[in-house]
């Protein structure tokens, strides 16, 4: 089982990334995917998660109407469009994937927002 993020970066407040999360070993379309993150000194906190068709997403209350979460069953993958980002959006993002018993992460990707 793999799951790979890639995407994350320095960017400047107010700008635009866009995380994808690369799933192998495991049948993705059973699975609810979703988006956390952990900023140095605080506890991991879910940002983003859809079920596992994309029809029901939800959303922490600090990134509605700024990020948004899709998927691509064929492709296997997860992303995280994330827009007018803030200092405080700093942290690793991390990439999981959830269904039953099985519980998933990713290595995690640096998002750093700074000017």
């Amino acid at each position: 089982v793999q799951l790979v993020e890639s995407g994350g970066g320095l960017v400047q407040p107010g700008g635009s990334l866009r995380l994808s999360c690369a799933a192998s070993g495991f049948t993705f379309s059973y699975y609810t995917m979703g988006w956390f993150r952990q900023a140095p000194g605080k506890e991991r906190e879910e940002v983003a998660t859809t079920n596992w068709s994309g029809s029901v997403t939800y959303y922490a209350d600090s990134v509605k109407g700024r990020f948004t979460i899709s998927r691509d069953n064929a492709k296997n993958t997860v992303y995280l469009q994330m827009n007018g980002l803030k200092p405080e959006d700093t942290a690793v993002y991390y990439c999981n994937g959830r269904v039953r018993d099985s519980d998933y992460w990713g290595q995690g990707t640096q998002v750093t927002v700074s000017s």
